[in-house]
């Protein structure tokens, strides 16, 4: 149970630490340049043009879903992939059998042309 513990402690600290490290960094790192361009509501620098309220199509959103779906899986593969050491064999194949699933389902999608502009 100590060992499960000890990794994901390692785990959370790790991420804890990126996650509050890396802006702090962007910040005093990064450079200030204060423009007039972007002190302007649009920091692009340029008027803006055409409708604000264009419709977008479906198939903007069916990619979106997608990507979503895949960053879960990459959200819970990682810490799956410290775990190996100390999981049953059981475990083990349930998470081959989800990657499974997922796989066929991205093969599905891709096969619909859900991913074809």
């Amino acid at each position: 149970m100590d060992f499960e513990l000890n990794y994901f402690f390692i785990y959370f600290i790790c991420s804890l630490l990126i996650s509050c490290l890396l802006p702090l960094l962007s910040f005093l790192i990064g450079p200030r340049t204060i423009t007039r361009e972007k002190l302007s509501a649009y920091e692009c620098g340029f008027a803006p043009f055409g409708n604000a309220r264009l419709r977008i199509t479906v198939h903007f959103y069916l990619v979106a879903i997608l990507f979503l779906v895949f960053d879960l899986e990459v959200v819970l593969l990682f810490p799956w992939c410290f775990a190996i050491p100390i999981i049953k064999t059981k475990a083990f194949w349930l998470m081959i059998y989800f990657f499974f699933i997922l796989v066929a389902g991205y093969i599905y999608e891709w096969r619909r042309g859900a991913l074809e502009w």
